[in-house]
């Protein structure tokens, strides 16, 4: 029988993450390149070693037991532990982290990210000495490879608290009495409800009482958590809701008259001055939630990560992610 010590690896973890996504030992094998009898050997070998039944085998999808699932629970912490470590060791000895990963609400105008990604990666800095008397040679492009991810509502709140990202951008939900996290406001968007010019409700008197707004659908963009309870804005209780996976297939619904919705108004301004959308004031008023930078705490932090909380604590760059979506949302 295996040790238990010696079976539970990286490797072995990151295998049982992998059939558990991927729904079967065939699929688990196409994806890691093995064929299917040594990915079973293997888990069996770590079943023995455990004493333990991971997988429930009576059906032909690799179901985690109970066993299987704290395993693979535990498994993940474990693995995200050990990469952050690794990290650490690299920013201890560069003082830049190997990688930064960034969620970026889906709310917020992509354009100013964009912009701030291009401005990270103009930066030059000193090449590091490898060995006494080394020569530096000319300055280089950070080494830090940037990750950016995208969030909706509490998925990207989720992602940081869970580890996936070193930094959150436009969390949406109250991030305080949280350890290890620290954040700083953004500010609010301001929001009205905009529709089709041949929308139902484009010559209804103002403003529009939630009774009224019920019986129209409205279009609402997915909350992108998976373990966190989702959050849901601006639905009146028992409205039709079509939902979608980001705010440009929301705009795209509401200009073709499929309901109407809540858009920031610096998105809308230039669709209602072409004609194309009609905003609407409602009863009551309502504000988008406000929108925070959340980050996880090191101390100190890797320069890239310095680098990118400097830049948001501009109110310059935090108006721009509220404002500028102009050129990337049609």
């Amino acid at each position: 029988m295996t040790d238990r010590h010696s079976a539970l690896t990286p490797e072995a973890l990151m295998m049982v993450d992998t059939i558990a996504r991927a729904g079967s030992f065939a699929a688990a094998a196409r994806e890691l390149g093995k064929v299917p009898s040594a990915l079973t050997y293997s888990v069996r070998q770590l079943e023995d070693a455990l004493d333990v039944l991971l997988f429930d085998r009576s059906t032909r999808q690799a179901r985690l037991t109970a066993a299987g699932t704290e395993l693979l629970n535990e498994g993940r912490r474990l693995l995200q532990q050990m990469e952050a470590v690794a990290n650490r060791v690299r920013r201890v000895a560069t003082g830049w982290e190997t990688q930064l990963t960034i969620t970026v609400d889906n709310i917020l105008a992509p354009s100013a990210i964009f912009e701030l990604v291009e401005a990270f990666y103009a930066l030059r800095i000193e090449p590091v000495r490898q060995h006494a008397g080394d020569g530096l040679g000319e300055p280089d492009t950070p080494p830090t490879r940037l990750q950016l991810r995208q969030g909706v509502l509490s998925g990207s709140w989720e992602s940081l608290v869970t580890g996936q990202s070193d930094l959150a951008i436009g969390v949406a939900v109250d991030p305080s009495g949280t350890e290890d996290i620290r954040c700083e406001a953004m500010g609010e968007l301001t929001m009205s409800l905009a529709m089709a010019p041949h929308h139902a409700l484009a010559g209804a008197a103002e403003p529009i009482a939630p009774g009224t707004l019920a019986r129209h659908r409205v279009v609402a963009i997915a909350d992108s958590a998976h373990r966190l309870a989702p959050m849901t804005v601006n639905i009146v209780p028992g409205q039709d809701v079509l939902t979608v996976s980001s705010l440009a297939a929301k705009l795209e619904c509401i200009l073709r008259g499929l309901g109407c919705g809540m858009l920031p108004d610096a998105l809308t301004r230039r669709h209602v001055e072409a004609g194309r959308l009609v905003l609407k004031a409602v009863e009551p008023a309502r504000r988008g939630p406000p929108l925070h930078y959340a980050w996880r705490a090191a101390s100190p932090p890797g320069h890239a990560l310095a680098w990118w909380l400097a830049q948001l604590q501009s109110p310059v760059t935090r108006r721009a992610l509220l404002e500028q979506y102009a050129g990337l949302i049609l």
